[in-house]
């Protein structure tokens, strides 16, 4: 590993503070030195004038489980300056995991992931998964033990509450995976079988994970009809079991929840005064990503993937899913009826299905002559439920209002398979810099950077990341802060950012003069290491 200096360059260093000037030397992965005018024979590498150096971004929302090792070249993130991932999200992941359980996931979050055939999935434990990355990864990971996940192990898919024993069960294997070096754990209350949880369950979990030093990443009951009431679900937890909290893209959709922000505000700060750890991560854009499945009423997914399409072929069973999605609400879209015409189809797993691809299932409704909810069905049975949508159900008023909270970070929430994926997956990091940092003004950057970078390493716990300090690990990124921004669009969403000069993740260069260089440097990056670094 070589030593190398960055010189005269603009330092944004992560905490939030003044951008300062001078060299920064680079030796055997760390940041050995920061001064003016370093007398080193290291090679001085060339900044364009104008460009600063801060941290790599940290991503707090990252779907890469598999990405990452399916892809190593990890061009949409490197791209963006993101030097670290946090995986596991939505209570859905695949560690730890059995020979069922996996045969389950791979169908079921195929739309997330892709369902690669020939893959080698040979690890079965979230140790076991870590050891995997480490094998060589573009960006640093960290793992979330996966809450869904979980009672797919102990309870299975069925719509029941977990006995005494499954829960005992399940605190030993999230007690496991901690020890073995996950940062927290995950769930996705609105996706199956994790929503079947009741309060009492996801408690002697959280007690699990604040006995750790973790934190608990909840994808809450609802972002829609009952947001309010979900989060304080959430919040109640932590004030039950001294859990650190974190709020995964936290937002408040659809139309009954237009201008609600402050709501939300007022209450995370009433939790931090009663003495609540409580942070969150947004996206910069209005329309989210899931699974057209995820559309589904959670009684219609019990017992898993292949229960839930016998039920589409039954058509008592439809009627009555059609009755949920259409005129009572379903769970599965946030207690709301679903509108037809934010419902865009991203990507399908059927590529005789990829004519629908960026249509509305009300535009191919119209086409048919028929109902949406014919559409939907048809969708779901022939791309056996692994179809991905974008859902335009955002507030511009209120993603600006969260991403000025005391406790926010950044997180992409991005899928990386399917024709036409968010384009949050290629664009989120720069997106912040152009459009709400140098067009808005919501934030200044370096208040932004600290959002982006030493805030996220603070709740992750990493003692030597985050920070442009000597000793520090040499995660950094080298920007314009004038010319930064994402290209990616809805329609083109594969493109790379623009402005992001190097990347280094753990002294490597994984982008040296906005090219990817192929380096393998990432690793995983554990709690418990963390642990023994703060002692």
């Amino acid at each position: 590993m070589t030593s190398f200096v960055f010189r005269d360059v603009d330092i944004v260093d992560g905490t939030g503070g003044p951008r300062t000037r001078g060299d920064v030397l680079v030796r055997e992965g760390r940041i050995a030195e920061i001064a003016n005018a370093i007398d080193t024979e290291a090679r001085t590498v060339a900044v364009p004038p104008g460009s600063v150096l801060a941290p790599g971004f940290i991503d707090m929302h990252a779907h890469s489980d598999l990405y990452l090792l399916t892809h190593p070249e990890h061009t949409p993130k490197i791209t963006q300056g993101v030097t670290t991932e946090v995986l596991g999200q939505d209570g859905l992941s695949y560690a730890p995991i059995d020979d069922a359980a996996l045969a389950v996931l791979r169908k079921q979050i195929a739309g997330w992931n892709g369902n690669p055939a020939g893959f080698d999935f040979s690890w079965r434990t979230v140790g076991q998964y870590l050891d995997r990355l480490d094998q060589g990864i573009t960006t640093n990971a960290a793992y979330l033990v996966p809450q869904g996940t979980l009672r797919l192990l102990v309870v299975g898919a069925d719509q029941r509450p977990a006995t005494t024993a499954e829960i005992d069960r399940m605190c030993a294997l999230l007690a496991e995976g901690l020890d073995e070096g996950a940062v927290g754990m995950s769930s996705g209350l609105t996706y199956t079988p994790g929503m079947y949880a009741d309060a009492g369950e996801l408690a002697a979990l959280c007690a699990v994970v604040a006995a750790y030093g973790g934190f608990y990443a909840p994808h809450t009951r609802s972002y829609g009809a009952g947001a309010l009431e979900a989060y304080a679900e959430m919040i109640g937890l932590a004030k039950a079991t001294g859990c650190a909290l974190h709020l995964t893209h936290a937002t408040m959709n659809f139309g009954v929840n237009r201008g609600r922000a402050p709501e939300l505000l007022a209450m995370l700060a009433q939790a931090r005064a009663d003495g609540c750890d409580i942070t969150l991560d947004t996206y910069p854009y209005l329309p989210g990503s899931t699974t057209l499945s995820a559309l589904l009423p959670s009684w219609a997914m019990s017992g898993g993937p292949d229960a839930a399409l016998a039920r589409l072929d039954d058509p008592a069973q439809r009627a009555r899913i059609a009755a949920d999605v259409d005129v009572n609400g379903s769970d599965g879209c946030h207690g709301v009826t679903v509108e037809w015409e934010t419902i865009q189809i991203s990507g399908v797993g059927d590529d005789e299905l990829s004519e629908h691809v960026g249509r509305t299932v009300a535009e191919i409704a119209a086409g048919r002559a028929c109902a949406p909810v014919e559409v939907f069905f048809e969708l779901l049975r022939r791309d056996q439920l692994a179809t991905t949508i974008l859902q335009h159900v955002g507030h511009e008023e209120n993603v600006r209002a969260i991403m000025v909270d005391a406790g926010h970070m950044g997180g992409s929430d991005g899928l990386l398979v399917g024709a036409r994926p968010h384009p949050r997956a290629w664009g989120t990091f720069p997106r912040y810099l152009s459009r709400y940092v140098r067009e808005l003004g919501v934030l200044g950057l370096e208040e932004c950077v600290h959002h982006l970078t030493g805030r996220p390493a603070a709740r992750l716990r990493l003692a030597d990341r985050g920070l442009v300090r000597p000793g520090y690990a040499a995660d950094l990124v080298v920007f314009d802060p004038a010319t930064i921004h994402d290209t990616a669009t809805f329609a083109d969403p594969r493109q790379p950012a623009r402005g992001v000069q190097h990347v280094l993740v753990n002294g490597e260069f994984a982008l040296e003069n906005g090219t990817p260089t192929g380096a393998r440097a990432g690793r995983a990056l554990r709690l418990h290491a963390a642990r023994e670094e703060t002692r």
